[in-house]
């Protein structure tokens, strides 16, 4: 017997689950003008917000018309242990230092893409990055005394992203 309360199960109307089953977060890849900057195992930041302006209407006292505004997407934080590629410092040296300097002090900014992996190597589905470029990296602390494993952080900033399914990703989804 069910209560009228209860929450309804998952129907494939509404549509389905990455892989047809909740999704885990295991890992994440990141890719920069489509070479893979690494596998990360935390990403932060993935938000949008639209601000809203209020107008208030004279006579009408039951609400306050609201219009939408710009949105804001926050700088996106990815932490991982340390690994042994290069491409993330190739890639931030593109747009700091000689690098920057090299292209007449322009900042060029790259196209980047989050891509959820599953336990089984499946990617799952894509957070495409528009006009991404790093603005923060913070190495391992070290300390003789504590056993934690070496994490470093990346922190980016961009003009927004879209989402879409990984073609060819999981069965039942929209290719």
């Amino acid at each position: 017997m069910s209560t009228p309360n209860a929450a309804k199960p998952f129907s494939p109307s509404q549509g389905q689950y990455l892989g047809g089953e909740p999704t885990v977060a295991s890992r994440f890849l990141f890719e920069v003008d489509g070479i893979e900057i690494g596998l990360f195992a935390s990403v932060r930041g993935l938000e949008m917000t639209a601000s809203t302006e209020d107008v208030v209407e004279g006579g009408e006292n039951g609400f306050v018309h609201k219009l939408p505004g710009r949105f804001t997407w926050p700088n996106i934080v990815f932490s991982r242990g340390i690994t042994q590629t290069d491409a993330l410092f190739e890639w931030v040296q593109k747009t700091s230092g000689e690098g920057f300097a090299a292209n007449k002090s322009k900042l060029v900014r790259s196209t980047g893409a989050i891509t959820s992996i599953s336990a089984t190597n499946e990617r799952l589905r894509t957070w495409s990055l528009e006009a991404v470029f790093p603005v923060r990296w913070k190495g391992p602390d070290f300390d003789v005394s504590s056993d934690s494993p070496l994490v470093e952080e990346l922190e980016v900033t961009h003009h927004g992203f879209k989402a879409s399914t990984v073609p060819g990703g999981p069965p039942g989804q929209a290719r």
